[in-house]
């Protein structure tokens, strides 16, 4: 089930510019959207999201990953910056591999971590290799294939391409802050005539989901 399918007052039926998605989302029609990788491996669902109170920014998705019918499930919360909305397949697309996901900071469901803490976002940040100062949205367009190398880990250097409206997803990541835009720490905006700089993005993606 995509978030159209789980659409309840239609918001997304008559699509390209008219009314609401992808730019703006409903919260509710994103719970248990479907979390693939670029190799198209199944990384869980998204449980939940999480809203910064005192910027209005979307923070985190939480991530289920693992476990049979909800038992042993671990959670992960995802910085939102690091997730690309695949547009055509209706899924959200990680850029890590599901073996590397096991090794990424997670907790039970029954005892979350302290998110306001800023040496476990510092952690999170790191490993998916994105900015906690940066305020940013996903990446989105059409495709899954946003390259499997440089953003995980916040450290390595990897390239990957994918088509994101007119752009490209992957580009050339280093380090940490970088996302999955085209180019280290940018955001490709699938707006036609848009170059998907920062400051152009920030009032599509601000403050709201998607």
């Amino acid at each position: 089930m995509s978030y159209a399918d789980r659409d309840k007052y239609g918001m997304y039926k008559q699509g390209g510019s008219a009314g609401p998605g992808p730019m703006l989302m409903g919260a509710d029609t994103l719970l248990g959207e479907d979390v693939v990788n670029a190799s198209d491996e199944d990384l869980g669902d998204i449980k939940e999201i999480m809203l910064d109170m005192q910027t209005g920014q979307v923070a985190y998705a939480v991530l289920a990953f693992g476990g049979f019918l909800g038992m042993g499930e671990k959670l992960f919360a995802v910085p939102w910056q690091a997730l690309h909305l695949d547009t055509a397949n209706k899924r959200f697309v990680l850029n890590v591999a599901k073996d590397r996901l096991q090794q990424a900071p997670g907790f039970d469901k029954d005892a979350w971590p302290d998110m306001s803490d800023t040496q476990w976002a510092s952690q999170v940040h790191t490993f998916y290799g994105t900015d906690p100062n940066r305020n940013a949205g996903p990446s989105m367009g059409p495709g899954s294939n946003v390259g499997m190398g440089g953003m995980v880990g916040g450290a390595g250097v990897g390239a990957g391409t994918g088509s994101m409206g007119a752009g490209h997803a992957g580009g050339t990541a280093t380090g940490a802050g970088a996302d999955l835009g085209s180019g280290a720490g940018s955001s490709t905006d699938p707006r036609a005539g848009n170059l998907g700089d920062d400051t152009d993005i920030s009032r599509l993606r601000g403050s709201n989901i998607g």
